[in-house]
């Protein structure tokens, strides 16, 4: 009978899946946290993960498991080497989250523009007269560069042309008939999207420890561009953008994801300018998309042990594949 350790608080949909399939067993740890679930990893058969790291540490604490289910698409806190050492499946959920990631991509986007913060601050202070700054733009006929035209990024892409934003694209995996048919601009180096947008969002993966976008990057926008960060902490050089928003170098910012999550209290970020919205990494944790999401994780668990599951939903499935049976 699998047993399945939990890694956090999911949704009572996914719950319920495990709660009626007959031949598993679960057990539910609800802080998101790798100190919380160590200690019952070594009796599970299939771990449910959230965002916490899986080391090495904690693979070789976990003889009898067999598949790690990620409640989620990203995977840079999971030790794949280590899973690959004992053929151990990786999954991910399939595409559950990408709008709601997209709206609130654009949420923040429309906050900063809009000035939101500022003027909500403002005004419980009592000072109503900074409405005449005239410091809120407009999005339309701006230039939004998206870097990464994955699913996300696509979405945020349709809906900025609702709003007749003009959409430049950095994505070097995306066929060129993808750009066409959704009407957007494809953009080759990087620099050049740098250079002419009005608006940053990122939607890459993270993929080196050196952040994509640095202190270089920054200063090749406009200095009233607004940056948005929706997809992974490190991407973004934290204390660069916190220099440029000082400086006046950026015409503001919303993060959702940061390099150290949660931020430490002292954090400059949690201090910063009022041209700065953050969010608790919660793009995705929509009540549907997190319905969605646990769903999809609980039933790749299933699968993987009635011999159901998706090689497209497993990451490691070509490395474990040459060398052990799934």
């Amino acid at each position: 009978m699998p047993h399945v350790l939990i890694a956090g608080s999911i949704h009572q949909a996914g719950l319920s899946i495990l709660q009626n399939t007959p031949g598993f067993t679960y057990e539910l740890v609800k802080e998101v946290s790798t100190a919380s679930y160590a200690p019952f990893i070594e009796h599970a058969d299939a771990l449910l993960l959230r965002t916490q790291p899986l080391t090495a540490a904690e693979i070789e604490q976990a003889p009898l498991l067999k598949v790690v289910s990620r409640h989620g698409v990203g995977y840079d806190a999971v030790d794949v080497a280590a899973l690959n050492e004992r053929g151990i499946p990786l999954t991910i959920v399939g595409d559950v989250n990408s709008l709601s990631v997209a709206e609130h991509t654009f949420a923040l986007l429309m906050g900063v523009a809009k000035q939101l913060r500022v003027y909500d601050e403002n005004l419980r202070s009592g000072n109503w007269n900074c409405r005449n700054s005239f410091s809120a733009m407009e999005l339309s006929g701006r230039t939004l560069f998206v870097l990464g035209f994955g699913r996300i990024g696509r979405e945020v892409a349709r809906m900025a042309r609702c709003f007749n934003m003009f959409v430049v694209a950095y994505d070097p995996y995306v066929a060129d008939e993808i750009f066409h048919a959704l009407g957007v601009e494809r953009i080759t180096e990087l620099d050049a999207g740098l250079k002419i947008a009005d608006a940053l969002t990122v939607h890459l993966p993270l993929s080196d420890s050196k952040p994509l976008i640095g202190r270089r990057e920054l200063a090749l926008l406009k200095p009233q561009a607004i940056v948005i960060n929706t997809a992974r902490g490190g991407i973004i050089d934290e204390q660069a953008l916190i220099d440029a928003l000082k400086n006046d170098r950026l015409g503001g910012a919303g993060l959702d994801v940061f390099s150290q999550e949660p931020p430490s209290r002292d954090s400059a970020l949690l201090h910063a300018s009022w041209r700065l919205i953050l969010s608790p990494h919660s793009a995705g944790l929509t009540e549907e998309a997190a319905m969605r999401m646990s769903v999809s994780a609980v039933n790749n668990i299933i699968h993987y042990f009635t011999g159901e599951l998706e090689e497209n939903l497993i990451v490691n499935y070509r490395q474990i594949n040459n060398t052990h049976a799934i």
